[in-house]
């Protein structure tokens, strides 16, 4: 009786099985401390079969960021098109945004530590959605302006920038096992943008 592949004993295809292993080695070691031997080890593949869905490890950290930024950029969406009070709107994308970031952490800190290195074009695919994921939550405080909801000498871009950068901390001090739930963070995260803003 043949013995069948991994990615059917584990129910996991092998880009699933490539990129879970990826992720987490980068998020452990770092993306330039990574080898694709590393990899495809961790994975239980060969590097034929990994090559065959993914062309480099740069690729690999794009796909697996894309992952949570599609994610999020979805959530994103569907919040700031609710019928909602822009306050309680800001509020819930600041939680789903700390939940989603903690909830993958290890996706999350592998890109936060490795961003820089992306080459063309996957830096450009990643600019390009953080792009629409930007216009969306400075839109939304626009719209708080515009309606008197958030203080208007707020400059937007610092806003997004400013709380985009705590999201991205989130994966420097954060452990799963310290003093703080994800959603006692999520909650003090919400609170902390409304202050400023209001």
């Amino acid at each position: 009786m043949a013995t069948q592949p991994r990615t059917r004993i584990s129910g996991a295809s092998v880009p699933d099985l490539v990129l879970a292993a990826a992720t987490r080695l980068f998020a452990q070691q770092g993306f330039e401390a990574t080898s694709v031997q590393q990899i495809v080890d961790a994975a239980g593949v060969t590097k034929g079969a990994m090559y065959h869905y993914f062309s480099s490890k740069d690729e690999l950290l794009t796909a697996s960021y894309r992952q949570l930024l599609d994610r999020q950029l979805e959530h994103l969406v569907e919040i700031s098109g609710r019928d909602l009070p822009v306050v309680e709107r800001l509020r819930l994308i600041a939680e789903v945004l700390v939940l989603t970031t903690l909830a993958d952490l290890d996706r999350a800190t592998a890109f936060h530590n490795s961003m820089h290195l992306l080459r063309a074009p996957s830096r450009t695919t990643i600019r390009e959605q953080r792009r629409t994921f930007r216009r969306t939550f400075e839109d939304v405080v626009r719209e708080g302006i515009a309606s008197g909801e958030l203080r208007e000498d707020l400059s937007v871009d610092l806003v997004m920038f400013n709380f985009m950068g705590a999201i991205g901390y989130l994966t420097v001090w954060f452990t799963p096992d310290g003093p703080r739930t994800p959603d006692e963070v999520a909650s003090a995260y919400g609170d902390m943008l409304i202050a400023a803003l209001v």
